[in-house]
């Protein structure tokens, strides 16, 4: 065989290992992004995100923004549940019969005062929409949008689901339990990115995030005055012993192969420069990417908490997850959802658009969808060629490109319309 047959082989081989992009998938997804881009509705999905980071609310207050929702929804003639997980709004577009697949958005704010100066800067002190949820929420009402006005191409029911209280609160977790997800057989979600190049989208199967707990720990002794510490039992030379000696269960325990965290972000003790408190409060958080590190990471915490608050004459009582603030599982992304993820990615965006990208240690309340449904996060590249340096989430100069929200809005409908095009396909022939 010549040089130039065996070249052929090598490329039909590795075409065929590419996601391939089916004619129906392609077809869909292409008038989808042209919808998106519609000025018209541009504009207004812009002033949807724009009223809602005008008005920013913590987790379970959300009641203006689903306020929004339901105003749009009831525009665009599709019906919904309403209160779900105290201000969730669950969506259905679609036939109303099977196979029924859901997106998510999550729609929270967080505790930070806003330091950009613009038009529609935050109008509530001390809050501010810096991770984003605005542009999601906004994304979802315009992935809505664009499946109602291509109603005769769903072959079954799209779920839209907006969830309260992702920052902390495990609103996806009260959701679930609330029973409106029973029937649902895949659910999509997705995340600006704010340093990833504008139209590509990043994501892995396996998992993508870690999961994550917090811990707060009360280590008390015996105030007094400074100038006199043998007659005190001083916490705040326990509490600093005990954030040294947590550092040594990720450098000296942890295998470095399996990457762990643990950071202690607050320390309270104290009000005066010559009296030794009675107690210290610590707290912060752990992070790992397996259930069963996870909890022989919890186990250790408490356990050199405890001991090294003893080694110092102290007590120490520590405490982890909440009904406020529950534990986070791994975000994990299932393999068959990852191939079709691809496949219609491709589609969107062009098959050079879609990376993958390595696990990182940040956590998502998406996970709790993932252990009941097979479920698929990925990121949305949102960069502003213009910005010098793209703030990051969770900051106060955080800066949205809004360019990104046809994208995500195009990403979400041919998700759904492709699956519910397969499925229905698959079921009709088995």
């Amino acid at each position: 065989m010549n040089a130039s047959k065996w070249f052929l082989m090598i490329l039909i081989i590795s075409l065929l290992k590419q996601p391939q992009i089916s004619n129906g998938a392609f077809e869909i997804s292409k008038q989808f992004l042209e919808f998106a881009k519609k000025a018209e509705v541009f504009e207004w999905v812009v002033g949807i995100r724009r009223k809602i980071h005008q008005n920013p609310e913590l987790g379970y207050q959300e009641f203006e923004t689903s306020k929004i929702i339901r105003e749009e929804l009831n525009k665009l003639g599709i019906l919904y549940k309403h209160p779900v997980a105290v201000t969730g709004v669950v969506g259905f577009v679609g036939s109303g019969e099977p196979p029924f697949v859901a997106l998510r958005a999550d729609m929270d704010a967080l505790s930070l005062q806003e330091m950009v100066e613009w038009k529609h800067k935050s109008k509530v002190p001390g809050k501010m929409h810096a991770c984003g949820h605005d542009s999601h929420v906004a994304m979802l009402l315009g992935a809505a949008k664009i499946l109602k006005h291509h109603s005769h191409l769903l072959k079954g029911t799209v779920v839209l689901v907006f969830q309260p209280a992702e920052e902390g609160g495990g609103g996806a977790k009260v959701v679930i339990d609330s029973g409106s997800l029973e029937n649902v057989k895949a659910i999509f979600g997705l995340h600006v990115s704010p340093e990833d190049p504008l139209g590509q989208v990043f994501s892995r199967s396996g998992t993508l995030m870690a999961g994550s707990g917090v811990f707060e720990a009360v280590i008390a002794g015996k105030g007094g005055h400074a100038a006199i510490p043998q007659h005190s039992i001083d916490p705040i030379l326990a509490a600093s012993s005990v954030v040294v000696s947590l550092q040594h269960l990720v450098s000296r325990e942890a295998d470095p192969l399996d990457s762990q965290v643990v950071t202690v972000a607050k320390f309270q003790g104290g009000g005066a420069f010559n009296v030794i408190p009675d107690s210290v409060t610590i707290g912060g958080t752990f992070r790992a990417f397996s259930k069963e590190t996870f909890m022989q990471l919890k186990q250790r915490i408490e356990e050199v908490i405890v001991g090294q608050a003893s080694v110092h004459r102290c007590n120490a009582t520590v405490e982890f997850a909440s009904k406020d603030k529950p534990f986070f599982p791994a975000t994990i992304n299932d393999a068959g959802l990852h191939k079709f993820f691809q496949k219609v990615a491709g589609s969107v965006l062009g098959l050079d658009n879609v990376k993958e990208v390595s696990p990182l240690t940040a956590a998502e309340d998406f996970s709790f969808y993932q252990e009941v449904i097979p479920g698929y996060f990925y990121f949305i590249g949102m960069k502003n060629e213009k910005t010098e340096k793209p703030m990051s989430l969770h900051s106060p100069f955080f800066q949205l490109n809004e360019d990104v929200l046809p994208y995500g809005a195009a990403m979400q409908a041919s998700l759904a319309a492709t699956y519910l095009l397969e499925n229905q396909s698959q079921s009709q022939t088995s």
